[in-house]
C-alpha cells in the first residue's frame, strides 16, 4: 500500500524562568515561548506503480512484500525482465489505483475496445459484403459472424445448434483469398456432410477431398478427430491457413489422444495453423475447466497460466490428492472474457425471426464399411424401376389398342402390382439392413446433441434400430425411453409426460406408433435415423415438436448414407421444403 512518512517538529524547551527576587511584591513576567517552526514536509514516491506500453501493464515498482496485490490480480511473472505484467485489461483494472498516467490512458482505451467487442460477440447483422455462390444468400446474423470470425484470427463460433456454425466457416473462406488451404477435423459423421456444404457454399475454386487411407492432394482436406493421430506427422508437416474443429467440444479432455494429436500436450507438438475457428454450441459441457484445452489451443493470453484460470474459473483448490478443478466459480466474468476476446454466440431466440419455422438437414454419411450393402440397394432400386417401365409400357400399349383385351389389360395391371410388392419387400429388406449399419453414426449425432441441448427426439421404423439407439445413448450416460407398438398405451403417456418434464433426455419413436396424437415441444431438435416412403408421415412425425407450445425453430435432421435409397427419399424431402421456403419466404 501506499505508504507516507509522517512530519516530525522538535518542541522548543521552554526558558528557565528567573528567581524572584525576595519580597517583591510584583508579579514576575513570564517569558513568551518562542513559536515552534514547522518541519519540512517530507512526500514519500509511491512504493507501487503500475505503468503500460507495449501492450502491456507491468508494475514498474512493486516492493517484494507487495507482490500478493500482483498475483491476486492475476499479473504474470517475467523472470527475464523481473516484473509482473499482464495484457488483460480485467486484471489492470483491478489495481487502477497505482496508475500511472500511461496505464490510465491505456485502461481507458482498451475498455471502449473491449464494449465494441461485447457488442459484436453479439452481432445479428453487419455492414459488409461476404461473397456467396449465385441463388444462396447468407442470413444477416451468418453474415456478422463471417464478419466477427475475419476480424480475429482465433475464433470460438458458438452459436446454438441449427444456426449454421458450419455456413460461416466456409464463409470466411470465401472472404480471405490469401486462405489457399484449409483443414477441417470433425466427428466422423459429418466428414461427408462438410464436403457436401464446401461444394456448395464455396465461392473459391479450391479442390477438397476427405482423408481415408492416405491424405489427399487437396487444398481442402477433412479428416475426422479419430485417425488424426495416424496421420499426425504429415498434418504437422506443413502450416496450414486455417484449421475448423468443428464440434470441438470433443478436445475436452487434455490428456485425451485425439486432443493432444490436435492440440498439443507434454512433449507433443500441435497442428499448426496461421488462423484457428473452433465450432461447438457448448464449449462448457459441464464445467468451465473443459474449455481450457480450446482456450490454450487458440492463444488467449488469460488462460495461458492453467494454475490462475482453475483459481479464478474453476474453484481451484490443491487437496492433499492433487488440484480439485471439478468445480466453478466468477462464472459470469468468464462469460464477459469469452466474448471481449474471441468468442461469438447467438441464441435461437435471437435471431428467430430470421429463421424459418422448420429448418431441414440432411447428413450424409460416407458408405465406408457398408459400400457393398449401398450397391445392393442400388441394384435392386434400378430393377425396380425398369421392371415399372416395362409393365407401364404395356399397360400403355394395351390401352391404346382399339380392341383392348380387358382381361389382358386387368392382368398387366396386377402383375405390375405383384412385381412392385415383390420389389419393395426385397428393397424394404435392404434398407432395414442399411439402417442397422446406421445405429453407431446415429448415436454419436444423437448424444452429440443432448450435449448442447439437452433433450432430443429421434424417430425411425425397425424395433432393432429403435432399440439400438436406447441403448447406445444410455451407454453414453444419458437417459432414453422409447415407444413403437410394443409399448403399452396406457405406458406411452407416462414416457411423454416424463420427457416433457424433463426427466428424459431422448425421446426415440417409431415413425408410425409415435408420429401422430403425441406433443414433445420439450425438444426442437428431431433426428430421422430411418425414413417412411411417405412426405406426409415425415412431416407429422416432425410436427410432434413442431406445435403449439413450441418457441423455437424445429431443426430436422435426416441421416442417410451416400447413395441409399433413404438418401433419395431425404433429398426430395429437402428439396421440397426449399422450395416451399423460397416461394413462402418472400
Amino acid at each position: 500500500m501506499n505508504k507516507k512518512i509522517a512530519s516530525q517538529t522538535t518542541p522548543t524547551p521552554e526558558p528557565t524562568p528567573a528567581e524572584p527576587e525576595p519580597e517583591t511584591p510584583t508579579t514576575p513576567d513570564i517569558p513568551t515561548p518562542e513559536p515552534e517552526k514547522p518541519a519540512e514536509e517530507s512526500i514519500a514516491e509511491p512504493e507501487i506503480i503500475l505503468t503500460h506500453s507495449d501492450n502491456q501493464f507491468y508494475f514498474l515498482k512493486l516492493a517484494i512484500e507487495d507482490k500478493g496485490i500482483a498475483k491476486d490480480a492475476g499479473f504474470r511473472w517475467d523472470r527475464d525482465r523481473r516484473k509482473w505484467w499482464t495484457s488483460d485489461v480485467d486484471s489492470a483494472e483491478k489495481v487502477r489505483e497505482y496508475a500511472d498516467e500511461k496505464a490510465l490512458t491505456a485502461l481507458e482505451t482498451m475498455k471502449t475496445a473491449k464494449a465494441t467487442a461485447l457488442e459484436a460477440s453479439r452481432a445479428t447483422d453487419a455492414d459488409a459484403e461476404v461473397p456467396v455462390p449465385d441463388g444462396l444468400s447468407y442470413l444477416p446474423y451468418q453474415r456478422a459472424g463471417i464478419v466477427y470470425a475475419v476480424d480475429h484470427r482465433n475464433c470460438l463460433l458458438a452459436d446454438e445448434m441449427g444456426l449454421g456454425k458450419t455456413i460461416q466457416a466456409i464463409g470466411l473462406i470465401n472472404a480471405i483469398p490469401e486462405i489457399a488451404n484449409v483443414l477441417v477435423i470433425c466427428p466422423a459423421s459429418l466428414k461427408l456432410n462438410w464436403k457436401r456444404e464446401m461444394e456448395k457454399w464455396l465461392t473459391r475454386s479450391l479442390t477438397m477431398g476427405i482423408i481415408n487411407s492416405e491424405i489427399p492432394a487437396t487444398d481442402i482436406v477433412i479428416c475426422n478427430y479419430d485417425i488424426v493421430k495416424k496421420h499426425a506427422e504429415k498434418l504437422k508437416s506443413k502450416t496450414w491457413d486455417l484449421m475448423i474443429c468443428d464440434e470441438s467440444h470433443y478436445l475436452k479432455n487434455p490428456k485425451a489422444q485425439r486432443t493432444q494429436s490436435v492440440l498439443g500436450g507434454k512433449d507433443v507438438s500441435p497442428i499448426p495453423a496461421t488462423r484457428k475457428i473452433f465450432l461447438t454450441g457448448t464449449p462448457v459441457l459441464n464445467r468451465p475447466i473443459e474449455l481450457h484445452p480450446l482456450l490454450r489451443a487458440l492463444n488467449v493470453e488469460w488462460a495461458k497460466n492453467w494454475r490462475q484460470y482453475v483459481r479464478r474459473y474453476c474453484d481451484g483448490s490443491e487437496t492433499r490428492w492433487g488440484w480439485d478443478v471439478s468445480g466453478a466459480s466468477n462464472t459470469g466474468e468468464l462469460g464477459e472474457k469469452l466474448r471481449s476476446t474471441l468468442m461469438i454466440r447467438r441464441e435461437k431466440s435471437q435471431v428467430l425471426a430470421e429463421l424459418p419455422e422448420k429448418t431441414h438437414q440432411l447428413i450424409t454419411l460416407s458408405p465406408n464399411g457398408c459400400a457393398a450393402q449401398i450397391k445392393k440397394e442400388q441394384a435392386a432400386w434400378e430393377a425396380h424401376e425398369e421392371a415399372t417401365k416395362k409393365h407401364k409400357e404395356k399397360i400403355a400399349k394395351l390401352r391404346k389398342e382399339e380392341k383392348t383385351d380387358t382381361e389382358a389389360y386387368r392382368e398387366a395391371v396386377q402383375a405390375m402390382r405383384q412385381a412392385a410388392l415383390a420389389s419393395f419387400a426385397e428393397i424394404s429388406k435392404l434398407r432395414h439392413e442399411t439402417a442397422v449399419k446406421k445405429i453407431p453414426h446415429a448415436v454419436e449425432l444423437v448424444t452429440n446433441a443432448v450435449e448442447s441441448e439437452g433433450s432430443i427426439v429421434v424417430f425411425s421404423h425397425h424395433t432393432d434400430v429403435l432399440d439400438g439407439i436406447v441403448d447406445g445413448v444410455r451407454k453414453a450416460g444419458y437417459t432414453a425411453e422409447k415407444i413403437d407398438g410394443s409399448v403399452p398405451v396406457e405406458k406411452r403417456q407416462q414416457i411423454v409426460d416424463d420427457f416433457q418434464a424433463g426427466k428424459i433426455n431422448v425421446f426415440v419413436g417409431s415413425i408410425k406408433a409415435a408420429g401422430v396424437g403425441i406433443t414433445l415441444t420439450k425438444s426442437s431438435h428431431v433426428i430421422f435415423a430411418e425414413l417412411d416412403w411417405t412426405p406426409a408421415t415425415i412431416a407429422q412425425a416432425e410436427d410432434r415438436c413442431h406445435r403449439i407450445g413450441q418457441k423455437n425453430n424445429v431443426l430436422v435432421q435426416h441421416i442417410v448414407f451416400d447413395g441409399s435409397i433413404d438418401a433419395m427419399i431425404a433429398k426430395k424431402l429437402v428439396e421440397k421444403e426449399e422450395i416451399i421456403e423460397s416461394i413462402m419466404g418472400e
